[in-house]
Parts: C-alpha cells; structure tokens; sequence
C-alpha cells in the first residue's frame, strides 16, 4: 500500500489506458453509461472548456450542485488543468453562499438550476443583482469583487450566465497542445479541492487538500476494501463533501471501479440500483443505511451483490453494522473515521477485521499516518485504554485553511500534528474507539459521560430506530442527560419503558434524565447530525421541565 505521487488528471488518463472498456460511470436514474475511455475524453474536452473560457492555473471554481453528473466531469477536468475545486454545501442559503464565495475568492460560479425547491438561480441573483446587466464572463459585483464567471449547469437562458452548452463551446478554442501544456504543469502536491467544513460549530473553514492528498487518501480507502474493476460502487453520498468525491468517487477511480450515482439520496433509489446494476459496495452515513434497512419495502429488493461498502460520516451504531452485515449482505462492509482536514480518512476497518472490532472500533490507522492519542490539557500521551485527545500527522493532513492562518495553527501543531478535537481510545492492538467530541462529553455531578455510550446501549431498545443523547443544564448535578429518540414505525415506547430498560443495566448516572420522541433530527447536509442544534433545543425543553 504505497503512495503514489500522481495528479487526479494523471490518475484518470492511467485508468482509461488500463480499462479503457470498463464501465466509469452509471446514472441508473437517467440510463447514462460511460466508460474510461469516453470519461477521459469528456473530462479532456471540459478540461479545454476550462481553459478556454479564461480560467488559469490556480483559480478557484466553486460548483453548486447535487450528484450532478456535472459535478462530477468538473471535479476531473479541474484535475487536468489546474482550477482549485470549490465544494457548495447543497443547503446553502444565501448569507452562506456569499460567505463561501468571498472568503474563498471564487472567480467561477458553476451551479445547477436548484436544489429541493430552493432556487439557486434566484439566490445568486440576490447577492449579485449585477448579473441581470453583466454580459457573460463578465461579472462586476460589489459584494463578490473576486467572481467573473457564472455557469448553468443546463441551457436555461438567464441573463449574465452562461448556459452549459455555450461554456462547452469554449473548448472548441483550445489545442491539444495547450492541454498538455496546463496538464504537465500541475504538480501533485498543488492545491486542487477547497472543502469547508460542515459548519456544525460557527463559520465554516475552507480545508486546501492537494492532488497528493486526495489521490493517496482515495488509493488507500479502495486499498483497505479491496477494490478492483470488477466492484461497482453505489455512491449516494453527496459529492460536496469528502465522503462523495474521496472516498466514492476518488476511491473508485484510483481502482478502475465503476461509479453507480444516485444525484440524490433516496432510499428506495438505491435498493433499486443496487439490485439492478448489481452494486458490489454501498456508502452511506448510518441515517442513510436506516432508511433503507427500515424502508417497508427494504425485502423486496435483493442486494446479495453487496460485498463492501463504507459506513462514515457519524458515529456508526453497532446495532445498525449488525443489520447492514447480515440483512443486506454486506460482510465486509468498512468503517472509516476522519474529518475533512485529513483529506478525509485517519483509520479504517478491514474487510476481513473480526465482527467485533468492525462494529466496536473504527479501525486502526491507514498506512503512512501517525495517531497518537494524548491528555488534552498537558499535551502528553496517554496510556492504552485512556480517552484523550486524537491527533494525526502525515501526507493526509491538510495544507491548511484558506485565508485563516490564526485556524490554521490552532488545527496543526509545529511539530505537523493535526489536532482533531476528537476524543478516542485506543485498545492493546491498536484498534480505535471514537467516545464523541471533546464538546460532546457530558460532566454530571464530576463524573465524564461519554454519549456514544449510552446511544450504544438504548439502540439495543426494540423500539428506537435512533437515538442521540447530548447534556443539558442542571442546577443540582452541572449536567444532565436528554436523549432524543426516533421510534421504530409502529413501535409502542414511552418515557417509563425506556427509563425501565435501562435500569439495572447501566450505571444510574447514565440513565436520561430528559427523554424527547422525534421525527427527524437536525442535518447537515452530508448527513452528519447537527449536536449543537439538539443541545439548543435541549436547553429550551429541559428548562420548561424543571
């Protein structure tokens, strides 16, 4: 499992001259296919189409989409000629937008019409009315001095915006002697992705991953889940964050694998896909496998295909590893743990690791990373079997943040270790143990509650599809603990059932004080649970309770 000092572009042209008759990509929804060899000549000519419209080495191009089979050309075709790849969380709104684009200092829009009933066209017009009289490339905006050039992903006609087809054309202006000139200009360790982070605690930071970076961090995930070009990889992750574009799409392309897409998430989408293009591997955050394992209709689709996968994003409940092992046939399905600031993934499982270490730890780290667990307030090791801090160094670790030198070195210490704000354990054979976030411990009458513990405990519940325990102010203890809990359809459950089964079986302080029923909690958009805003509406219940 060695590293490979390789562009996304070089890795693409690699894979279209090894398999150039391998299927690349499948949109089942759309009956699109396409194999190495056309995925190389698209992202060539959209590459050119790049080049042509004026973008140069180094410029950042934000894209604004789903799974859109768009995005994912552009986030080659950047690879080939040098544009910085600017990912748009999907949800953004408008205040959002206009921070990402300004801080980032994009000078190239791309995006789609819109988004579950959001209309992209009509934000960006409100934070850059200069549209309506810009003549296309030719943007002049006072809130946005940096951005020039905005393009529709469809040919839509919209004043000031390029439509797709007219951006194409660009590329028609462009030699092939030109292309291989930009291509064989890129070094691997250049800046190429400008991810931010989801933003589950203030604003969001904008992570500079690398060609080298991405490409190892994707070989290596495929690596440790055995890839080959005979996997065909569900991926209905989005491409914004790091789990769509490294460890989908990267993952894939490293290895030859063919990329089945689902533009978005839904449950009955990817039962389908995966009976039907046979998907060998499926990714998701585990609010995504419970949709599927607990869709009614989950039984009518076979998914015995199923060999690998990643489960990542959250906290993987052992619950939920079992089902997805055993009811979807998935028996070498990996778990990854990282965040976007290692490119993303830190440790993972192996396909063949024992079913408990699969679905009691995240793995040990990936070959070339360095973890070291310490006390968060000396900064020294700690003992095997001691929670501390996690930090990692190695080729993963980010270039820094964009423009925020003063996050940079709070996030990368000046021996090069990244600081995840993570709280682990580590076992004697070097197994890791996500316990939650250092914010997340809960401290109630001094004694530290770690709640994945009790969320591992109350998933055992035969009524409790999912459940999320965060602390809440007491005047007496400091802290207590609310659980929010979704039921399982149908299921009968109440506050004295779920305080009954936890007695007698975990430690009294453990026991939730405050017990909340919910249909939904609050999302980011990858799929990551937003604890900061349950915490928010904990504090308001558990104060009318008191």
């Amino acid at each position: 499992m060695s590293l490979v000092n390789q562009t996304v572009g070089q890795i693409i042209r690699e894979r279209a001259k090894m398999h150039p008759e391998q299927e690349a990509y499948v949109y089942p929804e759309l009956n699109i296919r396409r194999d190495y060899a056309q995925f190389d000549k698209e992202t060539d000519e959209l590459a050119k189409a790049f080049i042509g419209i004026g973008i140069q080495k180094g410029e950042h191009v934000a894209i604004w989409s789903d799974n859109k089979r768009e995005w994912l050309l552009s986030q080659f075709a950047t690879g080939k000629m040098g544009a910085v790849l600017v990912t748009v969380n999907t949800n953004y709104q408008a205040a959002e937008l206009e921070y990402l684009l300004k801080q980032s200092d994009t000078t190239t829009l791309i995006l789609d019409e819109g988004f579950k009933g959001t209309s992209y066209i009509d934000i960006i017009r409100t934070i850059c009315p200069e549209l309506l009289d810009s003549q296309n490339g030719r943007v002049q905006s006072a809130k946005l001095p940096m951005l020039k050039r905005v393009i529709l992903m469809t040919d839509r006609e919209e004043p000031g915006i390029y439509k797709w087809s007219e951006f194409l054309a660009h590329a028609a202006g462009v030699t092939e002697n030109e292309l291989e000139t930009r291509f064989a200009s890129l070094d691997p360790h250049d800046v190429i992705n400008i991810q931010y982070t989801s933003g589950t605690t203030g604003f969001p930071k904008g992570v500079m991953l690398t060609h080298y970076n991405v490409v190892n961090n994707g070989k290596l995930i495929g690596d440790f889940m055995n890839l080959t070009e005979a996997d065909r990889m569900c991926i209905p992750v989005p491409f914004f964050h790091c789990f769509g574009c490294v460890l989908g799409t990267m993952a894939a392309v490293t290895h030859g694998t063919t990329m089945v897409i689902i533009e978005q998430f839904d449950p009955l989408a990817v039962l389908e896909a995966v009976q039907d293009e046979k998907c060998t591997a499926l990714h998701g955050v585990p609010t995504m496998f419970i949709a599927e394992l607990n869709h009614p209709d989950f039984k009518k689709y076979d998914t015995s295909s199923l060999r690998t996968g990643i489960m990542a994003g959250s906290t993987c409940p052992i619950e939920v590893m079992k089902q997805v092992i055993h009811g979807m046939g998935a028996s070498e399905i990996t778990i990854c743990y990282g965040q976007t600031e290692s490119s993303p993934v830190i440790t993972q499982t192996r396909t063949d690791d024992p079913i408990e270490k699969r679905v009691s730890t995240v793995g040990m780290p990936h070959p070339h990373v360095e973890v070291k667990i310490i006390d968060p307030l000396t900064g020294e090791e700690v003992a095997i079997g001691t929670p501390g801090e996690l930090c990692t160094r190695g080729y993963h670790v980010m270039k820094g943040y964009y423009n925020n030198e003063e996050a940079t070195r709070e996030a990368i210490d000046q021996d090069g270790w990244l600081h995840t704000g993570d709280i682990a354990v580590m076992d004697e054979e070097g197994y890791i143990d996500i316990t939650g976030r250092i914010k997340d411990v809960i401290i109630r009458g001094g004694e530290n509650i770690y709640p994945r513990e009790v969320e591992e405990f109350l998933y055992q519940h035969p009524g409790i599809s999912d459940v999320q325990i965060v602390g809440v102010p007491d005047p007496k203890y400091g802290e207590e603990l609310m659980a929010w809990i979704i039921p399982k359809e149908g299921a009968v459950i109440d506050e004295t059932s779920v305080r009954e089964f936890c007695r007698g079986n975990i430690s009294y302080h453990k026991i939730p004080k405050y017990i909340t029923f919910t249909k939904e909690y609050p999302m980011t958009a990858s799929g990551k649970i937003q604890k900061f805003k349950l915490r928010e509406l904990a504090v308001e219940e558990a104060l009318m309770r008191q």
